[in-house]
């Protein structure tokens, strides 16, 4: 007579553990991977912020024929003196950014953009100023070089962003560094 065993269906523990190893090993080798990942995402998501900011600064001088500053803030919105400190010690536009039209005297928030601290953001050292009628940046050609704060400064270039702003008020974006200067 031969007896009949009742099947059992499922994973033994030694296929457990060998499936929890390579998972482990996986999970290992993608962490750095997805670091670097969010970094340049963050990056680059800062990047076109200032972007948007300075296009709009430039067609708000253009439409309202009034003057537009674009300046560093310190955490009240009052504009930061130029090599002045923010808040966390850093000075530069890592602390954050606001927009100002001026109506008669007066200045008048457009739009703010509040400090991330790890992200550097090296660049013009005063405030950016927009004029009417076509809104021409005074002080000429700049630039805005972003890159990762800290241990990662020495990071490739593709978590570097650039924006190159020319005489006439229009921004352009790029990957990789640029070497901004005041």
């Amino acid at each position: 007579m031969q007896m009949n065993r009742p099947s059992r269906s499922g994973f033994t523990l030694v296929e457990l553990c060998v499936v929890l190893a390579i998972m482990a090993i996986v999970a290992t080798f993608a962490t750095p991977s997805f670091f670097a990942w969010q970094t340049r995402d963050q990056i680059d998501a800062r990047a076109r912020s200032l972007f948007a900011t300075l296009s709009l600064a430039r067609a708000e001088a253009v439409r309202r024929g009034a003057r537009v500053t674009l300046c560093r803030i310190d955490a009240a919105r009052h504009c930061l003196a130029s090599g002045k400190a923010c808040d966390n010690g850093v000075t530069d536009w890592s602390c954050g950014w606001a927009l100002f039209v001026d109506r008669d005297g007066v200045p008048a928030l457009l739009r703010v953009e509040p400090a991330i601290s790890s992200i550097a953001i090296a660049g013009a050292a005063t405030d950016l100023l927009f004029t009417p009628p076509a809104g021409q940046v005074i002080g000429g050609f700049r630039s805005f070089d972003f890159g990762p704060r800290g241990a990662a400064t020495t990071a490739n270039g593709a978590s570097r962003r650039c924006i190159r702003l020319a005489a006439g008020g229009r921004p352009r974006i790029t990957q990789g560094s640029c070497g901004a200067s005041a």
